[in-house]
């Protein structure tokens, strides 16, 4: 009897009696033969109570697996007759549903491993299914549309789904969920989108937090009239620091072959903050530096631009920005002249990522899940499905 409670437990299959356990003869399949107990059940015809027997037949049917061995369930199936109509009927259960031959189990334990970036057709070999049942499955899980949060973070993903190379990903950064994913990142599916909710839910966002693509922008102007525009800190950093690895890939080639290969091996170091570094390390910083004029003064560039990131607040902020594009207006370098221009053009969105708390850092967590997703799947032809599986692993 405790071996028993231990199975009902670990299968689901509540109130079972355990008559045999085998295992097979390939030693990957054990079989569990059980029975319910039996009981006086109602008519669905008459509603007569009966506990008379017609016959029994044996149903198999699939468990969810344990360890390397998949389980078989054969489940000697009890048909009752009703003495007052002749109606015949089986009895009842909780563990599978009519016409299955799944256990209910079995079919939590597939759901379950697909919250996960475990791809379909891995989870069918594991269940040892076809991946259409698992599809077929997964097909019955819907979305609904979430209401609109005060802070939306907007970003777009390489999805590679049929609809197009990057799908749109919005989210909620400060009660970190995904809001839903759309089928491009261009303008008419952001309007189409954003316009099917009404202007009074639209209009209590305060927040739209982007990167530097202008639908994005343009967007965020048109619908959420309440809201201010900031651009994450990790976009607008990275065009400082593209600008300066242009000039280090420029100037290190001027070099000989050892030393061009020293500058590529210490680029990390000419990439970190030189007060983060150790002394030995920042005296390396020095020595490459002293050996390019160009290269001294971009990361001198670099370095204020990076000061400025730290300010403690607004105001500070707006002023160590205008030090900054003093510094680039006097120096030489064509490569920070388009870096300058960009920064301009966004400066009050940029501006506006010292009033608020909030960054792209959750969305683009996401996207790296999503990426590992699409490797383990060997990609997501299918956009719904693809928005699907995003939006249940991520609930």
């Amino acid at each position: 009897m405790l071996n028993s409670n231990y199975i009902q437990i670990l299968f689901g299959i509540k109130d079972a009696i355990v008559t045999n356990i085998e295992n097979n003869a390939d030693k990957s399949l054990i079989d569990i033969y059980f029975e319910l107990k039996r009981d006086i059940h109602k008519c669905p015809n008459c509603n007569e109570l009966t506990d008379s027997i017609h016959d029994y037949r044996i149903q198999k049917i699939k468990g969810p697996p344990v360890g390397e061995k998949f389980i078989l369930f054969h489940y000697r199936k009890r048909r009752y007759v009703c003495p007052a109509c002749g109606k015949r009927f089986y009895e009842n259960n909780s563990f599978v549903p009519r016409y299955h031959r799944m256990s209910s189990s079995l079919v939590s334990y597939i759901l379950k491993e697909l919250k996960s970036t475990s791809s379909r057709s891995s989870v069918a070999k594991r269940c040892n299914i076809s991946v259409y049942t698992v599809s077929r499955i997964f097909d019955f899980i819907s979305h609904g549309k979430l209401r609109l949060p005060e802070v939306i973070s907007i970003d777009e993903f390489k999805g590679n789904a049929e609809t197009g190379k990057y799908q749109c990903i919005i989210t909620d950064p400060k009660n970190r969920r995904v809001l839903d994913i759309l089928p491009g990142r261009e303008a008419h599916h952001l309007s189409t989108y954003f316009f099917s909710f009404s202007k009074e839910e639209r209009d209590k966002v305060k927040v739209i937090v982007i990167d530097m693509w202008k639908p994005y922008a343009d967007m965020a102007k048109a619908y959420f009239k309440n809201a201010i525009v900031v651009i994450d800190r990790f976009h607008y950093v990275r065009q400082v620091m593209w600008a300066f690895d242009r000039i280090r890939r420029e100037e290190q080639h001027k070099f000989s072959k050892e030393r061009r290969r020293y500058f590529k091996r210490s680029k990390k170091l000419l990439w970190a903050r030189f007060h983060n570094l150790s002394e030995e390390n920042q005296q390396a910083v020095e020595v490459m530096l002293n050996l390019s004029p160009r290269l001294k003064e971009a990361f001198l560039l670099k370095e204020k631009f990076l000061e400025f990131v730290d300010a403690s607040n607004f105001d500070d902020a707006k002023k160590k920005l205008k030090d900054w594009y003093l510094y680039v207006s006097v120096s030489d370098l064509p490569e920070f002249n388009y870096c300058f221009a960009t920064i301009n053009r966004w400066q009050d969105s940029i501006l506006n990522s010292f009033k608020v708390p909030y960054t792209n850092a959750y969305t683009e967590g996401v996207n790296n899940k999503v990426k590992v997703l699409k490797r383990n799947a060997f990609g997501l032809r299918n956009f719904n499905r693809l928005r699907s599986r995003i939006l249940y692993m991520m609930a």
